[in-house]
């Protein structure tokens, strides 16, 4: 079965709730706690940032939900704003997931893993880069080949992924000796609860990819809701037992000295040396199942802008390979950006300017389900956020909160990402004269000729 454009409904349940629960799941759980206590002051704030980011998310994923079943359309926040507030607020969503976001988050997690892996066979960190290319290329293959194919590899992932985490969150409540609270960070850095969130929030991040892939879904108004609402509370329960699990082996001041090394040291100390590496090896396939379902979904909002004509060379990016069924174009070029930026940017800074720009988005997209109740006050919802306005509300005053932090504590990389969603305008100007204009050519040569 196929749906407009060729794209195959291939994805059911069980693969929809993995690429939620995959797409979340990933490094922000093994690389942020440190950050997160170094940003709130100490333990007992850092826990209440894990909380209130995973309110904020499962606010805005109930709130989503509702957007994704009366818009179950390919594309996602792209095409859920441009139903709401027309083609220019969808376009320039749409650029910034195309140019910023997508391709910073596939390259800040292709990082991670290279740097991982560098870690666990002891070599150079000069080998991270070849490492993170690698996964990041050979994954761009995988999910070209079929929607099945990168959706059988996050299946495998997102189980093998839980091993790790059940583990630590298990042994180390259990056998961790150490104070939970009122454990000081040890850090200078200036305490900030909008930074500690934002931290959070990375590692939320993901619960509305699988909005994008909506379009090939067998059922998207009775799947989406269940997938995403089951994915983060699992999620925000496995974070939480997993950072108290953490504190309870190591003391906060050492988490926020060892950084990404945190998890891999808590798991050597419950486990063992080859105990310690099992896990490590644990949170690599998390990361890589994490990355596939990001290059699994993010290609989706190039096609989908493409298919309407909305980028340079559209005909390329709209195009779907006859026999996989799969954008491939769309996700060469999503390859090649991510690329790019692997080799020029930092990771911890790619993805703070990645959630920062997507969640003044998101702040739309939760506002417009008051739009669309009101629009639409007269048809029948399958799907109704619960404790309506009070959850929109919470996702959006939530999200509001973080935005507007991130301005005062990294002025100059918020600026950034807002410079660069702006050249997105020009060019939405130019596109939308040459549209003008090739509409205008073929009406004029359809004109009956005079005389």
């Amino acid at each position: 079965m196929e749906t407009e454009g060729g794209l195959k409904k291939e994805i059911g349940l069980t693969v929809a709730m993995s690429i939620v629960i995959g797409t979340v799941i990933g490094s922000g759980i093994f690389m942020k706690p440190g950050k997160v206590i170094a940003a709130s002051g100490g333990s007992n704030m850092a826990l209440l940032a894990w909380v209130l980011g995973g309110i904020i998310t499962i606010a805005g994923g109930l709130t989503v939900a509702e957007l994704s079943t009366q818009i179950p359309k390919t594309g996602g926040l792209y095409v859920y704003l441009e139903e709401i507030y027309g083609k220019l607020w969808g376009y320039v969503s749409g650029w910034v997931q195309t140019i910023i976001y997508g391709p910073a988050i596939i390259g800040a997690l292709g990082l991670y893993f290279g740097s991982l892996m560098a870690n666990l066979f002891g070599l150079p960190a000069s080998w991270k880069m070849a490492f993170g290319l690698a996964a990041v290329l050979f994954l761009g293959v995988v999910n070209s080949l079929g929607t099945k194919y990168g959706g059988m590899v996050q299946a495998a992932a997102t189980i093998a992924k839980l091993i790790p985490i059940a583990l630590i969150a298990i042994f180390g409540i259990w056998k961790g000796n150490g104070d939970i609270f009122g454990m000081a960070s040890g850090s200078s850095q200036p305490i900030s609860m909008g930074a500690a969130i934002l931290a959070t929030l990375w590692a939320y991040d993901g619960w509305m990819l699988v909005g994008f892939v909506a379009g090939e879904m067998k059922n998207p108004a009775k799947l989406l809701p269940k997938a995403i609402i089951g994915g983060l509370v699992l999620v925000t329960a496995a974070y939480l037992l997993v950072n108290v699990a953490i504190l309870h082996v190591l003391p906060a001041s050492h988490i926020v000295r060892l950084g990404e090394n945190a998890a891999g040291t808590a798991a050597a100390i419950l486990f063992g040396g080859i105990g310690g590496k099992l896990i490590s090896i644990g949170i690599l396939i998390s990361i890589f199942g994490c990355l596939n379902g990001k290059i699994l979904t993010f290609p989706r909002v190039p096609y989908a802008m493409a298919e309407r004509g909305q980028l340079p060379a559209s005909g390329l990016l709209s195009r779907v390979h006859k026999k996989w069924g799969t954008p491939v174009n769309a996700t060469l070029s999503q390859i090649i950006l991510s690329v790019v930026m692997m080799v020029l940017a930092d990771p911890d800074r790619l993805s703070n300017i990645a959630i920062f720009v997507v969640y003044i988005f998101y702040i739309q997209a939760f506002i417009g389900v008051f739009i669309l109740r009101r629009r639409n006050n007269s048809e029948l919802r399958t799907y109704s956020v619960p404790l309506y306005p009070i959850v929109p509300l919470i996702a959006i005053v939530g999200s509001a909160f973080v935005v507007i932090s991130t301005l005062f504590d990294s002025p100059r990389d918020s600026l950034l990402a807002i410079g660069l969603a702006a050249i997105g305008l020009p060019l939405y100007w130019i596109l939308n004269k040459r549209e003008e204009k090739r509409a205008g050519n073929a009406a004029d040569i359809h004109q009956p000729l005079k005389g």
